[in-house]
């Protein structure tokens, strides 16, 4: 389905003084209005990538926005359709660190697949999971030093394993039992991890870009050298605060990486109706910062073009607007079936290919992995994550208990609790005995 364009004539009975203007009546208004390429029951139309690895050079970190339109616009690829790394970008990586991020990024899908099974067969209330995505987190949060401050979308839960996050508390605080470390204060998925210096997960989609400018520029006023680093989705770029965040960081300067992972969809609104532009990374240049677009199924380009962003901030060169071209290859969350809104086989279509898959063709190829170490190791990942969750069950969940008691529901909440609430816990302690 092509984009619809709707003519508004002027009708007979128009505001004669409107009509009266110069050229009024010999020019006629349009409206744009875009819609998906391709929608249910229409056969998905993707071009392949004409960008190949090694088409775009990597500058010095500090090098002038203005020189990087190229980068901006087009797409940095480390992999190839081939899936042999090559050109500037490549970060050459050791082999080891290349499996652990395959197994991180496989530990991610696993985990992903119990969750959504659980929540179908009523065990947890809602879910949503990063299938296809696994490169976004994994690349973006291993290219960062551990102390770094990662605010993460609901679509990156790759960070949280990466910082060591156990799988039994991020399965506690979907299930809301007594071993959730945010008390039952969050939605399911929203994680957060203080000691890994790891956000909490927010539901007002966007706001952490303007977090996540404010936190770089209190960690560079009192000195420190840590980096910040967000991300929101293709959609949420349409919101005030993508150019809240854009604005503070334009103006300031401070040490921040911002992520939009355009995955195409934002729940059933096509990506093309966020941006009018070509790209969202050329956003940037009218904010006076980089903007670099980048494969986000490629591990390896992901990883590269965060260590540059995240060199180019250290070394006092401000902010940098990173676009990751991705593909959501689920349903947009447990509440979602994307069969109502889009191809069934689109996701087979998608020419950026699978992040899991591509990651491990290449290990194949270098002769440090193989086929039968993979079905190994996916055999032990879904051994190990339902033995987790089997084990958040015994403590307890939101529908069968044990719950905490009434007077602590505004623990934590407030620094000091308001009067009216300090009589009515009185009164709940009393009746509950």
């Amino acid at each position: 389905m092509s984009d619809s364009h709707y003519r508004i004539e002027n009708p007979a009975d128009a505001d004669p003084e409107l009509l009266a203007l110069p050229g009024s009546e010999a020019e006629t208004l349009q409206l744009h209005v875009p819609d998906a390429p391709h929608r249910l029951g229409q056969e998905p139309r993707f071009s392949r990538f004409t960008q190949q690895p090694g088409d775009l050079d990597r500058p010095d970190p500090l090098e002038r926005y203005d020189l990087l339109r190229p980068h901006a616009t087009g797409l940095v690829r480390v992999l190839g359709d081939d899936a042999r790394a090559r050109g500037p970008w490549n970060p050459q990586l050791p082999a080891a660190t290349l499996r652990e991020a395959l197994e991180l990024m496989i530990l991610t899908y696993k985990f992903d697949c119990r969750m959504m099974t659980m929540q179908r067969q009523g065990r947890l209330s809602f879910y949503l999971e990063s299938r296809g995505e696994e490169a976004v987190a994994i690349g973006g949060g291993m290219a960062m030093r551990s102390t770094d401050l990662l605010i993460p979308a609901y679509r990156q839960q790759g960070l949280f394993l990466l910082r060591g996050m156990p799988l039994l508390q991020m399965m506690s605080q979907c299930i809301g039992n007594q071993q959730d470390n945010s008390k039952g204060r969050q939605m399911p998925v929203h994680y957060s991890w203080k000691k890994s210096h790891l956000y909490s997960i927010s539901s007002p989609v966007g706001t952490q870009f303007s977090q996540a400018v404010g936190a770089a520029m209190a960690t560079a006023y009192r000195g420190e050298q840590q980096v910040t680093s967000t991300w929101i989705g293709d959609g949420t770029a349409a919101q005030g605060d993508f150019h809240y965040g854009l604005n503070f960081a334009s103006v300031y300067r401070p040490p921040v990486l911002l992520n939009v992972v355009n995955n195409q969809w934002a729940i059933s609104t096509h990506r093309n109706t966020a941006t009018g532009g070509k790209t969202f990374a050329a956003r940037a240049e009218a904010y006076g910062m980089p903007g670099i677009r980048v494969d986000g199924n490629d591990f390896l380009a992901v990883y590269a073009v965060t260590r540059w962003a995240a060199q180019r901030a250290r070394s006092g060169g401000g902010a940098t607007l990173i676009e990751l071209l991705t593909y959501r290859s689920g349903a947009h969350s447990s509440s979602d079936d994307p069969n109502c809104y889009r191809p069934g086989d689109e996701g087979r279509l998608w020419p950026g290919g699978d992040p899991i898959d591509r990651l491990s063709e290449h290990l194949i190829q270098l002769g440090q992995w193989s086929e039968t170490r993979q079905r190994e190791l996916e055999a032990r990942f879904e051994k190990r994550v339902a033995t987790a969750y089997k084990e958040a069950e015994c403590i307890g969940s939101l529908s069968s208990g044990p719950y905490p008691p009434g007077e602590t529901l505004v623990d934590d909440v407030y620094q000091n609790v308001p009067p009216h609430l300090q009589r009515q816990r009185e009164q709940i302690r009393r009746k509950c005995g």
